[in-house]
């Protein structure tokens, strides 16, 4: 393996590139994902009663 050339021609960096922009892809897509998931669990919970609230001076 040491023996082949590196493979530098204009579809390997095609290629490169479009790796990076499929995983840069994918994390954002997480990401979002994550974000719409915890603002839909918050909006599922009822607020507090004033009658369940502690009690402060």
């Amino acid at each position: 393996m040491a023996d082949e050339p590196e493979d530098t021609s204009l579809a390997g960096k095609a290629a490169l590139a479009a790796g990076a922009a499929i995983g840069s892809a994918a994390i954002a897509a997480a990401l979002l994902f994550v974000k719409r998931r915890k603002a839909r669990n918050a909006a599922d919970t009822p607020p507090p009663h004033p009658e369940d609230a502690p009690e402060t001076d």
